[in-house]
């Protein structure tokens, strides 16, 4: 596939414009757009692809992938070009983007290496609430939509500061996996979205997505046991096979998109955090 990109590199016909618009992404690229704002954009990231949508871009959205499902009507109209992790890139050179946005974490690195060979392709790499909002306002500048993701932004803003967070946090283990168990670490977008909602996250001297056992729960004294409902599935049927499991930890199920779904979601998540803490005080 590399061998393939290399060819396609000098044979794809590119309009050069004189005027070329320079932007930094949060891998720290360069990424150089010969039309601005790009009238063609993919989107490789399920969360961005709603947010640009918010950003009022549908018409500009020419390919998503198969995972992009928000909003769902305008997403069933667009292209698929494949999953997240296995990217028809085939079809992505046919479509002619003026603009390819990825993750460093969601995507495979050696498709984007392919891809940026032929477009631009703007990568981010989001960890924290700071860098979410970050991102935001950078997908806005390069989209030629700044002031409507300054007006999301602050719409993010204000909602978690209604947020009250509890003199003392509730201790959770988040778990996004099973078979084997695996939680959430500290430097994690989910582990900031757990802080802005109040929880203290028992595994955040971990790193990314450790694999842990049921005795490690029991160890780390946790009081809920937060089950999502992605990338793992986990119901009602989870649930109660944790309660058997561990007796004596609230076990919940929570929806996933609102703690790991960076992006305009986000002005939702914080009414959910404020729901979910009316529900387990009561």
């Amino acid at each position: 596939q590399k061998n393939y990109c290399l060819i396609l590199t000098w044979e794809f016909p590119f309009k050069i414009l004189k005027k070329m618009k320079r932007f930094t992404d949060q891998m720290n690229r360069e990424v150089i757009l010969t039309e601005y704002p790009p009238r063609k954009i993919i989107s490789l990231v399920p969360s961005i692809t709603e947010l640009l949508f918010q950003l009022g871009l549908e018409k500009q959205i020419t390919g998503v992938t198969k995972f992009c499902v928000h909003p769902k009507n305008a997403c069933k109209n667009k292209i698929k070009i494949g999953g997240t992790k296995n990217i028809h890139i085939e079809k992505i050179i046919q479509m002619k983007p003026g603009l390819v946005i990825a993750n460093k974490e969601e995507n495979v690195k050696n498709q984007i290496e392919c891809l940026e060979k032929l477009f631009p392709v703007w990568m981010s790499d989001v960890n924290d609430f700071n860098e979410a909002i970050n991102m935001i306002l950078q997908i806005g500048e390069i989209t030629g939509t700044t002031k409507n993701a300054r007006e999301i932004i602050q719409a993010i803003q204000t909602n978690f500061s209604k947020i009250i967070i509890p003199v003392r946090k509730i201790k959770v283990t988040y778990l996004i996996w099973q078979n084997p168990f695996m939680a959430v670490g500290g430097d994690t977008f989910i582990h900031s979205m757990l802080s802005k909602a109040g929880f203290e996250n028992v595994f955040e001297n971990e790193n990314r997505y450790p694999e842990i056992t049921l005795q490690n729960i029991m160890d780390k004294q946790t009081e809920i046991l937060i089950l999502s409902s992605e990338p793992y599935p986990f119901k009602e049927k989870h649930q109660k096979e944790f309660e058997n499991l561990l007796p004596g930890i609230n076990i919940i199920l929570a929806d996933g998109e609102m703690f790991s779904w960076y992006g305009s979601r986000m002005m939702s998540a914080a009414q959910y955090f404020r729901e979910m803490q009316l529900q387990l005080n009561n």
